[in-house]
């Protein structure tokens, strides 16, 4: 889920004005909450940034949307993922965090003081930018992946995998992603079912090779993914195979854990007019810093992580912009 409202760039509507109004100065801030949000908010409050912090529309992040977390260092037992951003949110308030919610609109990093517009109206005026708004994954649309969302479904293998172990599972994708998390959980499961639409794999030699040669994992080409059923928790899945052919059927497998392995979009397209990024929209960040082109302005998180997506590491990471910051703004000073 996006953290801020699409950004317009054509037509009439381009060329807004910029709200009108006293903008309101900060020395820190963070857009966009969740592990890396928070964490960064944490570490700035403790240096005296007075951070701001604005959650956007999914206070938390995607973790939010997970049932169990049990990876994250601190909770022996294991934690849900909204008891576990409850208390990322509860520490960076303790600290004196300033924590809104709101969308950023626009941004303006042009000059040494970069402008923020949240809801339209709302103009800020910081001397330190942290972006972590993260990424949203991709999903195939279907009304049943909402209805078993953390019941069965996930984007996750290497945050979820552990809970089937011993079960089995179904991969969408067929890409590297897809192939990486088909091998994955092919050490955890039973049986792991590889859904490719097409009558082959994009993925690279080497995966596809490892893919091929792994006893437990079925790849079944041609296969387009109707709908999820079961009661409570996912426990089938019925598959077209060669949808729209002459030889069209439909395929029902039973599964416990449907994994989705078609990507992730990173929410960068407000900053894009001013932040480098990849082809693909994660930001660019100066390898071991969370520093991007633009001076005062830092990422973290998975807006600018396409590798480890994983919670404690997007922690990390917000942990670093916070440094880079309070550096930043020591040097300035």
């Amino acid at each position: 889920m996006s953290l801020f409202k699409p950004l317009e760039t054509s037509g009439e509507n381009s060329k807004k004005e910029t709200p009108k109004g006293e903008a309101e100065k900060v020395r820190c801030l963070i857009i966009g909450s969740g592990p890396a949000g928070y964490t960064a908010a944490i570490y700035a409050a403790r240096a005296n940034l007075n951070p701001v912090l604005y959650e956007g529309l999914q206070p938390g992040g995607q973790l939010t949307t997970t049932t169990e977390v049990e990876n994250f260092p601190g909770y022996p037992e294991g934690v849900t993922g909204p008891v576990m951003m409850e208390d990322l949110k509860k520490q960076a308030s303790r600290f004196g965090t300033d924590i809104r919610w709101g969308l950023v609109t626009d941004v303006d990093f042009s000059g040494s003081v970069h402008k923020v517009i949240v809801d339209d109206k709302h103009v800020i005026e910081a001397d330190s930018v942290i972006i972590s708004t993260g990424a949203t994954a991709k999903y195939l649309g279907l009304e049943s992946e909402n209805k078993y969302m953390g019941s069965g479904v996930s984007a996750c293998a290497t945050c979820d995998g552990f809970f089937y172990k011993g079960k089995d599972v179904a991969v969408v994708g067929g890409g590297d992603t897809a192939a990486e998390e088909a091998m994955y959980l092919a050490g955890l499961c039973n049986k792991v079912y590889l859904i490719v639409r097409k009558p082959f794999l994009r993925a690279s030699k080497v995966m596809q090779e490892r893919v091929m040669n792994t006893p437990n994992v079925e790849v079944l080409f041609e296969h387009n993914t109707k709908e999820l059923r079961g009661e409570g928790v996912v426990e089938e899945a019925i598959l077209i195979k060669r949808k729209g052919e002459a030889d069209e059927a439909e395929v029902s497998i039973k599964i416990d854990g449907f994994f989705l392995a078609i990507g992730h979009t990173p929410n960068s397209a407000p900053f894009s007019k001013y932040i480098n990024t990849y082809d693909d929209g994660y930001i660019k960040t100066i390898p071991g810093s969370s520093k991007t082109n633009v001076a005062g302005v830092f990422a973290c998180g998975d807006v600018q992580d396409k590798t480890y997506r994983q919670a404690v590491t997007a922690a990390g990471s917000g942990c670093m912009a916070a440094i880079d910051a309070e550096r930043y703004l020591s040097e300035k000073k």
